[in-house]
């Protein structure tokens, strides 16, 4: 997901000649640097507080102290990440254990054992010693120079005013080369002590590729069960059916000719029928607009029959078949919710690909509610897991219901 763009945004892109442009990003960097050895000083409250709070862990007083710092940490941390993230343009993540439904006791305990709770503990006293230093540096040579001239005249001590004014260049020259660099480490520092290690990382990935095989494994089974059953109660009995009709007209075709003909007739039409239910089986398995037209065409034709008006803005490349048949279905499944349950008086797909990622948004102006823990849901989230993609729903309260995805993929 995008960064939000906002004054802070340009912090990779500060211009680096001298000019308007540069002194206001600087200016505006060292307030951020402002900020940060404020919150600095709050941090360093809270890390005294819950360091003092360990050795008085089994007095009410010491439980009473943990159970106020601990989220108070846990928001400090929590505005460093978001300030981090935005600045850096990367997500900076916490996953801290649930404690829902806890009493004091338990919900301590599981954060003696969260890293997450960990980390902003070691966040704490960082930010208020070593980051403090780091954060009052850009402070320092700007508004230094300026703090001694206004000494220098409001005690009318001229020799002051003169050495002050003389160091302001070097200081200001100094801000100027220091600051957008001081400001980036302490913003990867930040990222590195709060965001999850590379370990937990993949761990977490691990286990999100092993729910997402087990997933499609039960899929899979599932699909060829059904094909199977389909075969045989379809396409199969009309097969045997049609044969059975042959070889009795074969037996009646010099005796009884009409009855003969008659047998004929309906064996082929139960051929015509048989080849039909295989037609929409194969439509199930992989439908031929994808492999003829693609990701679009098939979208499009998804479209049509839908009872209110669709709107189809899509701008895809033709992509592996098994992603464009996962977002084929995965896209059936939300317009059938439209169809069925919306009340909508419009709908909407809309989607592009930038390389690696293809994103596609099914909308409608409907009644809001829809839940993602539903069958239906669920089954293209599982889906698009496969694929390593995401499902997201937007369903507010005041109406209308978004279902974004996203697949990493890349065109062929």
């Amino acid at each position: 997901m995008e960064a939000p763009k906002t004054w802070l945004a340009p912090l990779l892109a500060v211009p680096a000649g001298v000019g308007r442009a540069g002194v206001v990003e600087r200016v505006r960097l060292t307030v951020l640097s402002a900020g940060h050895a404020a919150a600095g000083l709050a941090a360093l409250v809270l890390a005294l507080l819950m360091t003092g709070s360990f050795p008085a862990l089994l007095s009410v007083t010491g439980l009473l102290v943990l159970w106020l710092v601990v989220p108070l940490a846990a928001l400090l941390a929590g505005a460093h990440r978001s300030v981090a993230a935005r600045l850096l343009g990367e997500p900076v993540v916490a996953r801290y254990a649930d404690t829902d439904g806890k009493n004091p006791i338990t919900a301590m305990i599981v954060w003696a054992r969260d890293p997450a709770r960990w980390r902003d503990f070691a966040f704490c006293w960082f930010s208020g010693t070593g980051g403090l230093l780091m954060s009052l540096v850009p402070v320092v040579f700007l508004v230094g120079p300026l703090v001694h001239v206004v000494i220098g005249l409001a005690h009318g001590d001229w020799l002051w005013f003169t050495v002050a004014a003389a160091m302001s260049g070097p200081f200001l020259l100094v801000w100027w080369f220091l600051t957008v660099p001081m400001v980036r480490a302490r913003l990867h520092t930040d990222r590195a002590i709060l965001d999850h290690s590379r370990g937990e990382r993949l761990r977490e990935r691990v286990a999100q590729v092993v729910r997402s095989r087990s997933a499609t494994v039960d899929h899979n089974e599932a699909e060829l069960r059904r094909i199977e059953r389909d075969l045989h109660d379809g396409a199969q009995a009309r097969i045997v059916a049609a044969g059975m009709n042959v070889g009795l007209a074969e037996k009646l075709v010099h005796t009884d000719p009409d009855t003969a003909v008659a047998l004929l007739r309906e064996a082929q039409d139960t051929t015509l029928s048989a080849l039909e239910d295989l037609r929409t089986l194969v439509r199930g398995i992989h439908p031929p607009i994808l492999a003829d037209r693609g990701l679009v065409s098939g979208i499009e034709a998804l479209a049509i029959p839908i009872p209110i008006p669709v709107t189809v803005a899509l701008r895809l490349p033709r992509l592996a078949p098994p992603v464009e048949s996962a977002a084929y279905f995965a896209v059936a499944e939300c317009l059938a919710n439209v169809a069925k349950h919306a009340r909508a008086s419009r709908a909407w797909v809309v989607g592009d690909h930038d390389g690696g990622t293809l994103r596609l948004t099914v909308g409608d102006d409907g009644r809001a509610g829809a839940d993602p823990a539903g069958s239906g849901l669920a089954g293209v989230a599982r889906r698009l897991a496969a694929f390593d993609g995401t499902l997201t729903v937007a369903s507010p309260a005041g109406g209308g219901t978004e279902v974004r995805m996203e697949v990493r993929c890349r065109a062929i």
